[in-house]
């Protein structure tokens, strides 16, 4: 394997934004040379026909996996990863971009003077793509230049809105995913996890030490509708689950069991039960249920009333009409 990067795109019907990620990534300056590999999966619009139009200009840098089917972002980005040449893996989305033109070199070069490293990443910001604004991220739990991976375990499973490790900011080792990648392929290619990016920063982190760099290094698009950003009650209900899943079966397998494990799948029953009580679905509601008795030795009082609440349709119906009136009020108070 020749000294090279590998930079994974995985897009799907994102023609609007897909040219400003390649671009990103095109203008990166770096000693090392790096490859693209764009994970096409079967798009409804025009987002193939721009990819391929980069491709055609960049022939020596650029190839295009074009899935004859919709494979989903888990298939496509492992895939990528197996198809790809790279000693180093880096991914940008396809809606969002990187901002520093020197990103791979600061990167790579950490990885090539620390041997012990296996993941570099970096600060960003949230951009806003209503309004074309960026604003930063919260603030990191583990900012030193290098901490132990083991320290970040725990973690890197229990987070919620903000990751611990942005991947879309990283710089990771290939060898390692890919011995990863056999060695558990059930935590990779399992669909129902419905991600990727939780089960490599767990890998590298488990595997060596990780590397922070303060430099903000990408914008990470919102204000579209994404796997893990949608209005809808259903899909945000399916994304959480299919995450409290994926973080379960880590912490069972490697048995990571705290306080704070137990406090997490709380919180994720808890956000499942109002997910199906704002959506006022029966079925939503026995599925958080069933979720919670698989996740929760003791589920907290909170989310007990929840439960409660939601077994007498005439509190349930008490409960959504209150909480209007509360957002209303909310709404209007802003508006001063």
């Amino acid at each position: 394997m020749e000294n090279l990067i590998s930079v994974v795109v995985c897009t799907y019907n994102q023609e609007d934004t897909i040219a400003r990620t390649l671009d990103s990534i095109l203008m990166q300056q770096c000693h090392v040379p790096f490859e693209i590999i764009i994970g096409e999966d079967c798009s409804t619009d025009q987002t193939q026909s721009v990819c391929e139009t980069y491709a055609n200009k960049y022939p020596d840098k650029i190839r295009i996996l074009a899935n004859k089917e919709n494979k989903g972002i888990v298939d496509n980005y492992f895939d990528c990863i197996l198809t790809s040449n790279g000693q180093y893996i880096a991914d940008c989305a396809g809606d969002d971009f990187w901002t520093d033109p020197l990103k791979l070199e600061k990167e790579v070069t950490i990885l090539e003077q620390h041997p012990d490293v296996t993941l570099v990443h970096t600060d960003w910001n949230i951009y806003n793509e209503t309004t074309g604004t960026s604003t930063p991220s919260a603030q990191k739990p583990f900012t030193a230049p290098i901490t132990s991976g083991k320290q970040m375990l725990e973690a890197i499973i229990t987070q919620t809105r903000i990751p611990v490790i942005h991947l879309c900011t990283s710089l990771y080792r290939a060898s390692i995913i890919r011995q990863a990648l056999n060695d558990d392929s059930f935590l990779f290619r399992n669909k129902e996890f419905g991600c990727e990016d939780i089960q490599v920063a767990f890998v590298m982190a488990q595997q060596g030490n990780i590397a922070y760099l303060p430099d903000v290094t990408l914008n990470y698009s919102q204000g579209q509708e994404t796997i893990s950003f949608s209005p809808n009650y259903h899909k945000q209900f399916t994304f959480a689950r299919r995450v409290g899943d994926l973080s379960y079966y880590i912490a069972t397998k490697h048995g990571i069991v705290s306080e704070h494990t137990e406090r997490y799948f709380n919180a994720r029953a808890f956000e499942l039960g109002m997910y199906a009580f704002r959506a006022y679905d029966l079925q939503l509601f026995q599925d958080a249920r069933k979720q919670t008795s698989k996740w929760v030795r003791k589920p907290s009082a909170s989310l007990q009333w929840l439960f409660f609440v939601m077994q007498h349709p005439w509190l349930w119906r008490l409960g959504l009409q209150t909480r209007k009136v509360f957002v209303n009020v909310k709404q209007l108070l802003r508006r001063k």
